[in-house]
């Protein structure tokens, strides 16, 4: 029997499978796609450039995946913010450029700072790991984070930016996030906590080697214990041992397993031996749709028109960064992805060039490569990031990370601060409490 078998190859299966073989552990990873990586992902082309198509910003509030990054001896380099120029603001039907926001007044602006402190200051009262020990946990769950904005106040440009800042990052409205959910997030980044939204804190670095060259160098030091193609289809926890039963019928056994399976594939696992209380939290939670576009250029010659490849939109795409020489990334808003999927791949390309020629000039809609990922159709994945809508947090209560019995969870659907981050964090956290037992 297996000392633990671990549920999934992306970088929350894999930082947990390489803490407890380097402990001593026998260990199998079961990986249901026939690569590893998870939610990331990246391709090289033929004059050396790497294209992340999953996951690629890092911050500082991620310790977790940076420690990661230095043990596997890779490097991090500045990410879009190193690039020079002026942010594109594609909204209401009209293109502007500027910084800070050109369609706000300073009126809106000073009151932008108003409410960012008084949302600094609560989020400094919520434990980002323990949110329901707030005294006022179930209000501040029970409201969106849209009914608090208009509750303090908040001019009308000051709820548009920040419902432009949440659909930039993929994220639902701010009528169906939590505010609790948003105090948490928030909160990860401790007593420095001064802005919403730090880029310092949260999308400052890359990897230079690419994103999925982390999985890659973790998976090499796995070898023979990742088995790819593994689709599980039932996992019965007892009393002295844990079965995994595949999709082939094969059954897998071991003492512990690390559930590193993202909340909506993990849906589709019959699941026995868990109280009520855990597997209907583990069912509640929920995450934001999106798909990632990232056009390819000869140059960066959105350069020559003094703009640095970010922007906001209200439109298709929420945002869009530099990902790195000659390369834009852009997040198809999630009250879009209906829209974007309901065409075939030549109407979502379509759509996509469209957008960014919309904002960046008619270069931008003859790129050399178009690559579309299209995440929440990914049967393995089928999402984005978790997320809380009003309510939710409170439902599914402290729970639904913690171990029970020989039933370890890991994956970024159990933490609040950068899919990456909680992907290491939680993965790690599980293997050293399987060591501590």
């Amino acid at each position: 029997m297996l000392d633990v078998v671990v549920l999934g190859a992306g970088l929350a299966g894999l930082s947990a499978a390489r803490d407890l073989v380097n402990a001593g552990c026998d260990v199998t990873v079961l990986e249901a796609r026939d690569r590893i990586g998870g939610r990331v992902l990246q391709t090289s082309l033929a004059d050396g450039r790497v294209v992340q198509l999953g996951g690629e910003l890092v911050g500082s509030a991620h310790t977790s995946y940076r420690a990661l990054v230095g043990e596997l001896g890779l490097t991090l380099r500045d990410s879009y913010i190193a690039e020079p120029g002026s942010t594109v603001w594609d909204i209401d039907d009209a293109v502007l450029v500027g910084d800070p926001a050109p369609w706000m007044t300073a009126e809106d602006r000073s009151d932008y700072d108003r409410v960012v402190g008084l949302f600094v200051d609560l989020a400094k009262s919520v434990d980002p790991d323990n949110p329901w020990s707030h005294p006022d946990a179930v209000a501040l769950d029970a409201i969106s984070f849209y009914h608090w904005l208009r509750s303090v106040g908040a001019r009308d440009a000051v709820v548009r930016m920040f419902e432009l800042a949440k659909v930039g990052l993929a994220a639902d409205t701010l009528k169906r996030t939590s505010l609790l959910a948003e105090l948490r997030k928030a909160a990860v980044v401790g007593d420095g906590l001064t802005n919403y939204y730090d880029v310092d804190e949260w999308t400052r670095s890359t990897v230079a080697e690419g994103s999925a060259t982390v999985a890659g160098r973790m998976a090499e030091e796995l070898g023979e214990r990742i088995r790819l193609s593994s689709v599980v289809t039932e996992i019965a926890v007892h009393p002295d041992r844990v079965d995994v039963v595949l999709g082939s019928g094969e059954v897998v056994t071991a003492a512990n397993v690390v559930c590193a399976i993202p909340v909506a594939p993990l849906r589709r696992v019959a699941i026995t031996g868990l109280s009520d209380e855990r597997l209907r939290a583990l069912r509640r939670i929920r995450n934001s749709l999106t798909a990632k576009v990232v056009a390819v250029y000869e140059s960066s010659f959105w350069r020559d028109l003094g703009k640095n490849g970010s922007s906001y939109s209200d439109g298709l795409v929420g945002a869009t960064w530099i990902q790195g020489p000659g390369v834009i990334s852009a997040l198809v808003a999630p009250a879009q992805l209906a829209f974007h999927l309901a065409g075939d791949q030549s109407a979502r390309d379509r759509d996509a060039l469209e957008t960014l020629a919309r904002m960046y000039g008619p270069q931008a809609a003859h790129p050399e490569v178009l690559f579309t990922r299209e995440w929440s159709e990914d049967p393995f994945t089928l999402g984005y990031m978790a997320h809380y809508a009003p309510g939710d947090l409170t439902a599914i209560g402290p729970t639904h990370s913690r171990p029970e019995g020989r039933f370890f969870v890991a994956g970024s659907d159990y933490w609040v601060a950068g899919y990456m981050e909680g992907a290491v964090r939680t993965g790690r956290a599980a293997a050293g409490a399987i060591l501590a037992r």
